[in-house]
């Protein structure tokens, strides 16, 4: 008898975390938490493996290095990406073109809610062509985002 794997199984995610995330744990704690990335990335990757799904992570300071890494996904199989762009969120009219280019579903996540801070912080170049986003539930939102695209 043969038995098959949950659809997850095939599943290969991706998790962008863009300017300034590497501080989390020490940045502005009472906006962003106490979590750190690294913690908060072990916490996703465990959960992708419990359910037979890969998740890789990256975060860069550079626009351009993240433009390259979602350039890269799309021959890597990666089926959805989670991003939180950070200040990029506001003004990369160049991440948003390489994230609509590869045509890959994404998820955009925000710890603060940006709706509810400076003016500035209210538009999102990324909103519209994302799947979905969550925003200002701290690093839940990250398990979120990873369980609507593991069950997607």
């Amino acid at each position: 008898m043969k038995t098959e794997k949950p659809a997850s199984a095939a599943r290969h995610i991706l998790l962008l975390n863009g300017p300034n995330l590497n501080l989390l744990g020490t940045r502005e704690p009472h906006l962003y938490g106490s979590e750190t990335l690294p913690a908060i990335e072990a916490r996703l990757v465990a959960r992708a493996r419990e359910v037979g799904a890969q998740l890789a992570t990256f975060q860069s300071n550079h626009e351009g290095a993240l433009i390259d890494r979602v350039h890269a996904a799309r021959t890597q199989g990666v089926n959805g990406i989670i991003i939180n762009p950070g200040g990029l969120t506001h003004s990369s009219v160049s991440l948003r073109d390489a994230l609509t280019g590869v045509a890959l579903p994404f998820i955009e996540v925000h710890l603060s809610n940006i709706h509810a801070r400076e003016a500035f912080r209210h538009h999102s170049c990324f909103s519209d062509v994302a799947i979905g986003t969550v925003v200002g539930l701290g690093s839940r939102g990250y398990d979120f985002a990873l369980d609507f695209l593991l069950n997607r």
